[in-house]
């Protein structure tokens, strides 16, 4: 088997919660997928997300402009402006 980035990560799982290894590592790599997403296709999905729970541009705009904050890389903050011309281009 060979050795991955995260075995360390998946052995603490393992150890602090009831998963089994194969569990904890699709665990650590569906967050590590969630985490790479790229900017763009992170704030189209998001934007998606939130208008089918019907929250307005507005709302979005300001959730995204938070959630983008808490990244594990933040971008520089967007505006307003520049969101829309993400999600509609």
């Amino acid at each position: 088997m060979p050795a991955g980035p995260y075995d360390d990560l998946v052995a603490h799982l393992v150890r602090s919660t009831p998963l089994n290894a194969g569990e904890a590592a699709r665990v650590v790599a569906e967050v590590v997928g969630y985490f790479s997403e790229e900017l763009p296709e992170f704030v189209r999905r998001r934007h998606a997300e939130l208008q089918r729970r019907g929250l307005t541009n507005e709302q979005i705009f300001a959730a995204l402009d938070a959630e983008l904050a808490t990244r594990r890389v933040a971008p520089p903050p967007l505006s307003a402006r520049q969101l829309r011309r993400i999600v509609y281009g």
